[in-house]
């Protein structure tokens, strides 16, 4: 038994290269590298796997050869397709009867029944598409698309019940659609809340109150047509006035109040100019406040002013204008929009958003008020996912007015708004695709570099301004390569420079940076080490928190692994381990792990193991190795810091096999190859 011991022990020492260069690749900051590890330590397993989905897949494609779709089948579904092409092209009443064509043929094909419910709807022909839908449920009770229709038609017909029955329905069948009920639900209440304040208006009206009456008076006196600019700025700033509760904004979009001043020439012919001389710039701020007032609390004058067809274009270009009144009443506007979800959502829907973005940023150029204002609207909509998504896709059109920002002057910029702006940018690099776009902008990259450098001019005045900018570099520092050799080296620079803080901030995330860019280069880790990284992350270890404390071990694991020196030098910063010993008791896995790696390095100087025979080394080790950390890390690096204490100190070879350790080594070893 004794003799088969030692083989296992002989066995695991011989392997401990092997397991290093694994655990090397599993903490790669390159994803692929990475990838690559967990796949070679994970083949077996795998492999196994594989065998059972194949046969799996067979067994599926065996069946379908068996069962060929039935003829029907195939015509119903060529008219299917043909109905479905029609109804892309708008051609709905085609769309109803290829769709009927296909029922005549197969009545219990509940898709043909609800594309043509969806048909109908398109048609106005509400009571049919309720119809298919019933039978849609009769060919499938669960059917979540005939539901969805259901509401749909209901709510057209103003059956506002019965449409909030179907949509929760559809939540009972599947819970998992809960965004988009909650949309439909949302406009459910929207309309029956414009259906309520018409009713009102109405009622108003015919009672002869007198705002009522004015107002209806007053939008017919302003649909006259051709008459001077003044004229109509001044019958708007009346009617604005007026806008003082529900029942007139409502009467302004019931008398058609967004057409007679949208569509009115001669305020079109001012918006258009952008306000050049005084009598425009008058009209343009007098419809924006009319705007305002109609639209405070009104969400369908909110839906009716900026679905309409000029707005999407018009509204960034009032807030990029050259004319202050004009851009600060243009902002206020969609501030307004903006203070709830569906304003957010109707601004993302319905605006150029590439525009827009320009617009705000913009306004890094004025007063520390109005670009710290601007820039918290920007962040606003940059939390919603709708906004998200079209920033991965638009990115490339956005870029450069990114790093346009980034290349401004601090020292004649809101640093607060200066601060907002790269936070968001900071936040969307922290998705990988949007990241890899960025750090593929050489310029882009640059930028960073370039403001750091200037923001370093005066720590404490650009102290937040700083802090926000390494955090969006960090984030780049994980795409891999880098943008070059030279820009990392440059960036290192800069964060050891920035070790000398007394800033903890800033500090941490100097670190964290650091942590990111020493392992792409041995050159860029090497000229670290001789600026004292490790001294500055020994004592990061003793006093930082546990972020900091996070960036200073992983960035001593890595360089400990690369170069000798370092070894050394912490043996000699951390007499007899305790820094790393402590960090071997915590529960914090990450440290755990790296702390492992850490010391299986150190392990490597000669003489060095020795120092720890009276300490429980063995038992701390064996314990992470056999343990059930989530990170396969913990267990691997554990291993690894235990091989090399072996080797170095035969000793301990004893210790470990008095502890019956063997048992929980070879558990760790059985993702590797044997050699």
């Amino acid at each position: 038994m004794a003799e088969d011991q030692e083989k296992d022990l002989q066995k695991f020492l011989k392997n401990v290269d092997e397991i290093t260069n694994l655990i090397q690749g599993m903490n790669s900051d390159d994803p692929a590298v990475q990838q690559k590890a967990v796949l070679e330590t994970e083949r077996r397993l795998l492999l196994t796997e594989k065998d059972q989905d194949e046969d799996s897949c067979r067994t599926a494609l065996d069946k379908t050869l068996i069962n060929p779709p039935k003829s029907t089948d195939e015509i119903n579904s060529a008219l299917k397709e043909k109905g479905n092409e029609a109804f892309a092209k708008g051609d709905y009443e085609t769309a109803v009867l290829r769709y009927s064509e296909g029922l005549e043929k197969l009545k219990d094909m509940k898709v043909l029944y609800t594309n043509r419910a969806q048909a109908y709807i398109k048609l106005g022909d509400y009571q049919k598409a309720l119809v298919d839908c019933d039978w849609a449920l009769k060919c499938d009770e669960k059917c979540t698309k005939a539901y969805f229709h259901m509401g749909k038609a209901h709510q057209a017909l103003k059956s506002y019940s019965a449409s909030r029955e179907c949509y929760q329905k559809i939540l009972e069948i599947n819970p998992e659609l809960q965004t988009q009920v909650k949309d439909c639900l949302n406009q459910v209440d929207l309309q029956e809340k414009a259906e309520l304040q018409e009713k009102k208006a109405h009622e108003s009206l015919n009672s002869g109150k007198n705002t009522a009456v004015s107002t209806k008076n007053l939008l017919e006196t302003l649909s006259k047509p051709d008459q001077i600019p003044l004229f109509y700025a001044g019958g708007i700033e009346i009617l604005t006035e007026m806008m003082m509760d529900c029942t007139e904004r409502t009467l302004f979009r019931t008398h058609n109040g967004f057409s007679i001043i949208g569509d009115n020439e001669v305020i079109r012919r001012c918006f258009s100019t952008g306000g050049k001389d005084a009598v425009e710039e008058t009209v343009c701020v007098s419809v924006l406040r009319l705007w305002q007032a109609v639209c405070n609390g009104n969400e369908e004058n909110q839906r009716l002013l900026v679905v309409r067809p000029d707005m999407g274009r018009l509204l960034p270009s009032l807030v990029a204008s050259s004319m202050a009144t004009i851009r600060q009443h243009g902002l206020a506007l969609l501030l307004q929009l903006a203070q709830t979800q569906h304003g957010r959502s109707l601004i993302i829907s319905h605006l150029d958003l590439t525009r827009l973005l320009e617009a705000l940023v913009s306004f890094l150029d004025f007063s520390d008020k109005s670009a710290n204002t601007a820039m918290g609207l920007l962040t606003d909509l940059a939390l919603e996912e709708r906004f998200q998504i079209w920033f991965r896709a638009n990115l490339p059109d956005v870029l450069p007015e990114l790093t346009g920002v980034l290349k401004r002057d601090p020292k004649v910029t809101s640093p607060l708004a200066l601060c907002q702006c790269i936070a968001i940018m900071g936040n969307f690099s922290a998705d990988a695709t949007t990241r890899r776009q960025m750090s593929d902008c050489e310029e882009f990259g640059d930028a960073c570099l370039g403001l750091l450098a200037r923001c370093e001019e005066d720590v404490d005045l650009f102290r937040e301004v700083i802090y926000t900018l390494l955090g969006l570099m960090m984030n780049l520092c994980l795409q891999s390569p880098l943008v070059s050799e030279v820009w990392a080296m440059e960036v290192s620079r800069r964060c050891m420079s920035l070790l000398n803080s007394q800033d903890g901030g800033l500090l941490t995330r100097a670190a964290g940076v650091l942590s990111r860019t020493l392992p792409s280069s041995l050159k860029i880790m090497e000229e670290a080490v001789r600026g004292g990284v490790v001294k500055k992350m020994i004592k990061f270890l003793k006093t930082g928190g546990q972020t900091a404390s996070h960036y200073a071990i992983k960035t001593l694991a890595v360089c400990t692994n690369s170069v000798h020196q370092v070894r050394e030098e912490v043996i000699s910063l951390d007499k007899k381990f305790s820094v790393l010993m402590k960090l071997l008791s915590s529960e914090d896995e990450i440290l755990v792990g790296n702390a492992a790696l850490c010391l299986g390095n150190c392990m490597e100087v000669p003489n060095v193991a020795s120092s720890l025979l009276k300490t429980d080394i063995v038992k701390v080790l064996l314990k992470h190795a056999g343990g059930d950390a989530q990170k396969t890390a913990v267990q691997l690096n554990a291993g690894i810091a235990l091989g090399k204490l072996c080797t170095a100190e035969p000793r301990f070879a004893l210790q470990l096999r008095e502890l019956h350790g063997m048992e929980i080594l070879n558990s760790t070893m059985k993702y590797i190859k044997d050699s």
